[in-house]
């Protein structure tokens, strides 16, 4: 049985998002024909909804080819989504510049009206963001866009949002049982505020595996993506390799009791937290697959026993909160 949930009204997504930004290179090399093909398999296996961003190389592309070969064969691409994001570079945000922006991204993913679009922004001290924001809504208001959602802000600046009028849907933060940041405030705040939080890093960028499972420490050399050496940094911050591979016997014994995977375990503690709406994992599309076995997930229901198990030896590692900030602060 897939999970799917309203993220805001009239927008109902796959509570696993398959992720894109590993297409956008540093991942092994994509053939863009089988890519496409590829999306076939996870759409007809429920797993309807895509996330992606103006500046992750071909995805919107890839998304737009694969809707228009739904449409060609005559047929509605229902429960097809559609989350992409507005990344600009700061400076002066002109209403001509956004709608622009959103406009191509439009053209790329083949759709009149988007989604979802994902605003991201590099400097908080260039209070241009706010007007990039009210041009979004500007723009949703005019139906060029059916909802605002954020990746990688914090607590702080979304409070700036809400006092601005400005209404947002979701945000999009790292969480995973590595870092659990969001539980500080965001939680509460998006709770408060019907926010859903839309979650990546996850698997650790597959760290989270049975792969590193009595391993030993590997250098970065070792490391073949760019998402496994960003989240070695993230275990390094987090505690050390041998508390690293703690958590993962832990999760190997609760995986073995679910007859289930190391990825479906952690997957499920996030999709558990109550402000979660759904997690997003990467799909390396023409490389490498995990269509069943994410599927496995909406099959799993941790315990108490499982989760105070994995408890239990996240306590012992460093607090990401104090170390890094509130979430998003690692991009500033």
């Amino acid at each position: 049985m897939i999970e799917t949930t309203e993220l805001a009204p009239g927008l109902n997504v796959c509570r696993i998002v398959n992720g894109m930004w590993q297409v956008a290179g540093g991942h092994g090399y994509i053939t863009p024909q089988k890519a496409v093909s590829e999306m076939s398999q996870y759409y007809d296996a429920g797993l309807s909804s895509w996330d992606m961003a103006d500046i992750y190389g071909p995805a919107e592309e890839f998304f737009g080819r694969f809707r228009q070969k739904i449409t060609q064969s005559g047929k509605e691409p229902k429960n097809l989504v559609g989350l992409t994001k507005f990344v600009p570079n700061p400076g002066p945000m002109s209403k001509n510049f956004v709608e622009r922006a959103i406009k191509m991204s439009a053209l790329r993913m083949e759709v009149q009206t988007i989604d979802l679009v994902q605003f991201h922004w590099w400097d908080y001290d260039d209070k241009s963001y706010l007007d990039a924001l009210r041009h979004l809504v500007s723009l949703r208001d005019d139906g060029k866009i059916r909802h605002i959602g954020l990746t990688n802000f914090d607590t702080e600046r979304m409070q700036i949002m809400l006092d601005n009028g400005i209404e947002i849907v979701s945000n999009q933060v790292q969480y995973s049982i590595i870092d659990q940041r969001p539980q500080e405030q965001m939680e509460q705040f998006c709770k408060k505020n019907k926010i859903g939080l839309l979650t990546y890093g996850t698997l650790g960028g597959g760290l989270l595996s049975e792969k590193f499972l009595d391993t030993v420490e590997p250098t970065r050399a070792d490391l073949n993506t760019y998402s496994l050496q960003k989240y070695k940094n993230m275990v390094d911050t987090w505690g050390d390799w041998k508390l690293f591979q703690k958590l993962l016997v832990a999760l190997d014994e609760i995986a073995k009791k679910h007859q289930t995977g190391i990825a479906n375990v952690a997957t499920r503690f996030v999709l558990d937290k109550p402000e979660v709406a759904a997690v997003i994992i990467g799909a390396r599309l023409g490389i490498e697959q995990h269509i069943e076995q994410n599927k496995q997930t909406f099959e799993l229901r941790l315990d108490k026993d499982d989760k105070t198990k994995i408890d239990e030896i996240t306590k012992n590692a460093n607090d990401l909160y104090a170390q890094i900030g509130d979430c998003g602060s690692e991009y500033r």
